[in-house]
């Protein structure tokens, strides 16, 4: 997450420097172990965070330790946080066993914290968003939503919800539509892709480049009908041409540190929307989110991304689309399988609960 507009870098960067810029996090080899608990302003350390103490019960975040000693002044019944040890791992208290109850004990904790300055640079009223995002059990996993469900009896793959703004705090994994929309032939050198510019006023990333339309899937929303609301509201499309037009194309997903040490593991849903020939077409602002729409070249665009002035997981869904419509080759491209490889991973998930 930056703040800041963007400054072109001085030497032209790679695709995989690219990649890495957003896929910039792996556990430390000593993560697990108890010397990791001795040092509470260590940012490099993390704790597992666990729906309950329950063996098997599964991991749903990595908690930063000093998110860890401030939820250790909570009310008892909620947070069970033990004596480091092998294993140890956070959790709700056993009372908080489903999503309604969890629901509950997060949406009072992480307004608390908001107006009681626990975080601001990410969960201040500066930074919140009002925007629910969904916890499953599974991350990988169908987005089912049972909000309501307060049976101890879990129905399906949600567990909770939570303030978009605080779902770095305690590394959750996030999900997001992301869509490439370029007029011409994908394959052609001759393709060119609408990319918009975000407003300076923007919470994060104020006055990078973007992909055509891009935004978050809240809680409760079906993931194609998320891109659906997100190019109504940013581009002024409308609803029906969407439905026609817009191809799913498979995910990306990487393991991201942001700047001030917090964990946010990403998974993308990506959409090409190729405009029918001789149909016009002018996306426009609509939300205040985006600044302008700029029709721009397949050079141009890999010119500004090597620049670094696209926003870091933006740059890898266009990479991701240079790979399936040829304009990035294992004969052209030297670090190729790794960067296939980091654009689809799993954020060292087995190791969470190791």
């Amino acid at each position: 997450m930056s703040n800041d507009p963007p400054s072109p870098v001085s030497s032209p960067l790679s695709y995989l420097e690219l990649v890495k810029i957003c896929d910039n996090f792996r556990l430390p080899p000593n993560y697990g172990s108890t010397d990791v608990f001795q040092k509470p302003s260590d940012t490099n350390s993390f704790v597992p965070w666990t729906l309950s103490q329950n063996p098997g019960s599964p991991a749903v975040g990595l908690l930063r330790l000093d998110v860890v000693d401030l939820l250790r002044k909570e009310k008892p019944g909620t947070w069970v946080i033990p004596e480091p040890q092998p294993g140890y791992r956070v959790s709700f208290d056993a009372s908080v066993n489903t999503p309604r109850k969890r629901n509950a004990v997060l949406k009072e904790l992480c307004e608390r914290w908001r107006d009681t300055g626990a975080f601001p640079a990410s969960i201040g009223p500066r930074k919140w968003r009002n925007e629910m995002y969904p916890v499953f059990r599974n991350p990988f996993g169908v987005h089912d939503y049972y909000p309501e469900n307060n049976s101890d009896e879990e129905l399906g793959n949600y567990a909770f919800e939570m303030e978009r703004a605080a779902c770095a705090l305690f590394g959750v994994v996030t999900y997001g539509i992301h869509m490439t929309i370029y007029e011409g032939i994908a394959s052609s050198p001759q393709v060119k892709f609408w990319v918009p510019t975000r407003a300076k006023t923007k919470q994060t990333w104020p006055s990078w480049l973007d992909n055509s339309v891009a935004g978050g899937i809240p809680s409760g929303m079906p993931v194609f009908e998320s891109l659906v609301k997100e190019c109504e509201e940013e581009a002024s499309m409308e609803a029906d041409f969407v439905r026609n037009h817009a191809k799913p194309v498979g995910t990306i997903s990487y393991f991201f540190r942001n700047k001030m040490h917090f964990l946010q593991p990403e998974v993308e849903y990506n959409y090409d929307l190729g405009i029918p020939h001789n149909t016009p077409f002018q996306p426009r602002p609509s939300d205040g989110e985006v600044e302008s729409f700029d029709l721009l070249s397949l050079d141009e665009v890999k010119t500004k991304m090597r620049q670094g002035i696209f926003k870091p997981n933006c740059a890898s869904v266009l990479i991701d689309f240079f790979v399936r419509h040829g304009h990035l080759t294992p004969d052209d491209e030297p670090d190729y399988m790794e960067i296939i490889t980091r654009l689809h991973g799993r954020f060292e998930y087995e190791r969470w609960c190791q």
